[in-house]
């Protein structure tokens, strides 16, 4: 190691040398063609290989200089411009040609020896790649750093395009070095006069260089011939595996002999059962002529017989025509009439729904009269009341209690035309069946008998403020009547609020008169369209479509229907029942959505589906 040190140090001082007198020469500017360029380069490249540690992988052995030189980036934040240049080439594959390149940047930007300072500077990191006696990790190091100072005199312009710099080969060329010894043995005598001393002086000199030189050749001859041993020893081991395959060429050649006699035996065997097989053939082939003549004659009576069968298919097939088509004409027709089933169902749905809103509207009118009524009875209880106190203090509260009494006869006599207007109005509910146009009627009367009735109770309103007025003038008798006024007063507000009520609410049964007329030409229609179906339907289904007015009673609990307890029809046997006996829903073949059926025809398809999916 000492002595490689010593060796690429001269090369080193005589590359740099050779440059600098080359340099001034040609101008201090320099092309990548330059052979002592080129040269200094190279004497570099194995300055930085020298004690570099290898490092191995599963692909092989790797020794690079590129990585010591990558740490220049992380010390001198300045290299970090070559850097990423380098790797952005995409020329490069080989981390020699990066190291290369890093090498041609710095010498351009005039930094390689200020970067190479900063590297030595840092050992502890170098350690990591070189061994302790390289010539990095020495004294040597400094001094090459201070060689390289040099060069920042020159001016390198080199282009790394196209240039490939992975593939180079770092061999040094002495010939740039190696001067004539001749030169240096004539001028010897020359060398004691004492106009020659300093010429002498640098012969010396360039001896020495010559016998580095010569070091550094004994060197790499070294080099070779290791070189040439290991290849000695490859040499020999592929004459081992050659003779290997020579030996297993002749046992090659052995087996295919073999193989070849066994190949003709297979042959004479294969010729005996050609033989065989053709005299087997021959036999096959008269046995075949024998069958044909058998097949002919059968194969005319089969024509005969097929033909009389083929006749007979033909008139088959005409009359199975004729029948299809009646089938498809008749389904046709029933497709026809069990669409217009379902749209008649669905309006009479349609029509019942609106039926029992337009019912259940009457219902909240009917509950809000009866609350309107009640409150009229509290207001009378409470008149009663103050009257009853009245009384007490003065005879004119008689005069006022006799008239409250023919008030409360009146309202007594309203209240029991009432009960009866509702008794004949339930009456009439459960013959709504087709009695539509009297019920009209009917509601009409109750109408005007409202209004008769509130004509009377304004009546007994005005009555009752002038009691009131007659009342204010005797405020002086007490203050317990000031206070039950007061009341009083209250009570007229709520019954102008009740009026304005009741006009609300006349608007909306005019409105539901409206419609109920309409609902019952609509219903008359639908009636005598149903009749024409449900006529269908009995042919069909087997079951009678009970009518509304028919039915007075639930079929199975036989309570009897009211405006309370509506009628609801069984779409499986058509009878008619409460909302509590057919309140369950399922589908049915002739309805494409689930529909209202009793309890007891629930219960038997239940059963039916059950065994049917048991089965």
């Amino acid at each position: 190691m000492m002595e490689e040190r010593a060796n690429l140090m001269h090369m080193m001082k005589l590359s740099i040398k050779v440059l600098l007198q080359s340099a001034l020469s040609l101008g201090r500017s320099l092309d990548a063609d330059h052979a002592p360029l080129q040269q200094f380069f190279v004497v570099m490249e194995h300055c930085l290989k020298h004690g570099l540690k290898v490092k191995k992988s599963f692909i092989g052995q790797n020794k690079s200089f590129f990585g010591p030189l990558e740490l220049v980036e992380k010390l001198c934040p300045e290299a970090s411009d070559i850097a990423t240049s380098v790797r952005n080439l995409p020329e490069l594959k080989t981390a020699v040609g990066r190291g290369r390149a890093w090498l041609y940047l710095a010498l351009m930007q005039k930094k390689l020896a200020d970067y190479l300072k900063v590297l030595i500077d840092n050992k502890h990191l170098l350690s990591e790649f070189y061994e302790p006696e390289a010539l990095l990790m020495e004294e040597e190091g400094m001094v090459i750093v201070g060689l390289l100072v040099g060069l920042n005199v020159l001016d390198a312009n080199l282009c790394l395009k196209g240039e490939d710099l992975d593939s180079q080969v770092g061999v040094i060329d002495f010939s740039l070095y190696l001067k004539d010894v001749q030169d240096l043995d004539g001028g010897k005598e020359e060398a004691y006069r004492p106009e020659n001393m300093a010429a002498c002086g640098e012969r010396h000199e360039r001896i020495t260089d010559v016998l580095d030189q010569k070091n550094y050749v004994e060197e790499l001859n070294r080099h070779l011939s290791c070189t040439v041993g290991d290849l000695q020893t490859k040499i020999d081991g592929l004459e081992k595996t050659n003779s290997k395959l020579q030996e297993e060429l002749a046992a090659a050649t052995d087996r295919i002999c073999s193989l070849q006699e066994e190949q003709q035996q297979l042959r004479e065997q294969n010729e005996l059962i050609r033989e065989r097989s053709e005299k087997r053939v021959e036999i096959t082939k008269q046995d075949t002529k024998v069958e044909l003549e058998t097949y002919k004659q059968t194969r005319q009576g089969l024509d005969e017989m097929y033909s009389d069968v083929w006749k007979q298919l033909k008139e088959e097939k005409k009359a199975r025509l004729e029948l299809e088509k009646e089938l498809e004409l008749q389904i046709g027709m029933k497709t026809e009439m069990e669409i217009a089933m379902k749209l008649l169902e669905k309006d009479t749905h349609e029509k019942q729904d609106t039926l029992v809103a337009l019912r259940q509207q009457l219902e909240d009118v009917k509950a809000i009269n009866l609350q309107m009524f009640h409150k009229v009875q509290n207001a009378e209880s409470s008149l009663q009341q103050k009257n009853e106190a009245i009384t007490s203090f003065e005879e004119k509260n008689n005069q006022v209690m006799s008239s409250m009494k023919q008030m409360e006869e009146r309202l007594h006599h309203a209240e029991r035309a009432r009960q009866g207007a509702e008794e004949r109005s339930q009456k009439l509910q459960q013959e709504l069946g087709g009695r539509t146009s009297a019920l009209q009627q009917q509601l009409a009367q109750l109408h005007q008998q409202c209004s008769s009735l509130e004509k009377e109770l304004k009546s007994e309103k005005e009555q009752r403020q002038a009691l009131q007025r007659e009342l204010l003038h005797e405020k002086d008798t007490s203050s317990l009547l000031q206070a039950e006024l007061q009341q009083v007063e209250g009570l007229k507000k709520e019954l102008r609020e009740l009026q304005d009520e009741k006009a609300e609410l006349q608007k909306v049964c005019d409105e539901q008169e409206q419609a109920l007329q309409e609902m019952g030409l609509h219903l008359s229609q639908s009636k005598l369209k149903m009749e024409d179906i449900k006529e269908v339907n009995k042919a069909l289904k087997g079951h009678t479509w009970l009518k509304d007015d028919e039915a007075t009673h639930c079929k199975q609990c036989e309570k009897e229907f009211s405006i309370s307890r509506r009628k609801h029809h069984c779409r499986n046997c058509g009878h008619i029942f409460c909302n509590t006996c057919s309140s369950n829903e399922l589908a049915l073949p002739s309805y494409p959505k689930p529909v209202r059926v009793c309890d007891s025809c629930h219960t038997l398809l239940l059963q039916r589906c059950s065994s049917s999916t048991g089965s």
